[in-house]
């Protein structure tokens, strides 16, 4: 199966480029878990090279079963077509836990750009486990709050989530030996960590209306924690990536492959030597308007209270300032909210 060319909206004309795909490479993670010393060798150094160019790889043999994905979309699309008043009960904050509506978050402000908000909704869920420290807990350890409407989410979700712990706890060792560093340089300061889950609706005009001139399903953005785990759906409207040598580009896609991009943090950890992937996802299209996707996006993030240092030459190339991991965050997250 291969991804459908891209159509571009004729808002986002001046900005698109060419139709191409920019060179992200597919990792299969059977060889690095079990490969020889040469294979896995060989596949840091693919890693490392794609993160410094796009920030972006596309990862198979991950084992997660692609009807648990399926079933999840079919719950969250059953939740969302409820109606707005039974929706609102759910109502949450950027970062917070439950539904997110239309026009709650325009990500385009993170890059100091006013948009107008983004045309999706969103459910958004994360750890279960609590913290000692009541403050933090209060802030970053939320309940989840499950919609009672559709019971089966729940288990479906959690279900998920313990996959993406494990995948994010493989992915963490290769991007450690991937700078040349110890396999758990990155996984020592996850041991508590405040993942989020966001399941993502792209609706087509038929729910948003038409879309106004440079607003997007999500805008231009990067992410701002360490690693992203994307289950997506191939579309007209879909996602691109932004490379300095091609500009804005389609994301190339693998049904059976997520497709992985670090963040601002992790970006800011390696002194700036990976960077983190600028995206974006197109608009309903004008010659598929109905077009509905649905994203599945796992944040993976830190401990709260994790210093995060740039890495010294000659691996980092930019010494930053050490940072608290959850201040940062925060401090990102409030920037793309909409009052």
């Amino acid at each position: 199966m291969t991804e459908p060319q891209t159509q571009t909206h004729p808002q986002a004309e001046s900005q698109a480029g060419p139709r191409t795909e920019p060179r992200i490479p597919t990792i299969d993670l059977g060889p690095w878990i079990s490969g020889d010393e040469q294979t896995r060798k060989d596949i840091a150094r693919t890693v490392d090279d794609a993160l410094q160019t796009a920030g972006f790889l596309l990862v198979t043999g991950h084992g997660v079963d692609a009807s648990l994905r399926s079933r999840i979309r079919e719950a969250a699309r059953a939740f969302f077509q409820l109606p707005a008043e039974v929706k609102a009960a759910y109502s949450a904050k950027v970062g917070g836990r439950g539904w997110l509506g239309p026009g709650a978050e325009a990500n385009g402000y993170s890059e100091g750009t006013e948009t107008p908000p983004d045309l999706k909704e969103s459910l958004t869920f994360a750890t279960h486990r609590p913290f000692e420290d009541p403050v933090i807990n209060a802030e970053w350890y939320a309940p989840n709050v499950w919609p009672a409407e559709i019971p089966e989410l729940r288990a479906l979700c959690e279900e998920y989530l313990d996959r993406m712990g494990e995948l994010e706890k493989q992915l963490l060792s290769l991007l450690g030996v991937a700078l040349g560093l110890e396999p758990d340089f990155f996984s020592r300061h996850m041991d508590h960590p405040t993942y989020g889950f966001n399941i993502n609706w792209y609706p087509g005009v038929e729910v948003v209306g038409e879309p106004e001139p440079g607003q997007f399903r999500i805008g231009p953005h990067t992410d701002f924690g360490t690693v992203t785990i994307l289950d997506r759906q191939a579309g007209k409207g879909g996602l691109q990536v932004f490379t300095d040598e091609g500009g804005w580009e389609d994301a190339p896609f693998d049904p059976a492959a997520f497709t992985i991009n670090i963040g601002d943090l992790m970006a800011r950890w390696t002194g700036d030597r990976w960077r983190s992937g600028r995206h974006r996802v197109l608009p309903p299209p004008a010659d598929s308007p109905a077009e509905e996707l649905m994203s599945l996006v796992y944040f993976g993030e830190c401990t709260p209270g994790t210093l995060v240092e740039s890495v010294p030459a000659p691996v980092g190339r930019v010494a930053y300032d050490a940072v608290d991991s959850h201040v940062y965050l925060r401090e990102k997250l409030d920037s793309i909210t909409v009052d």
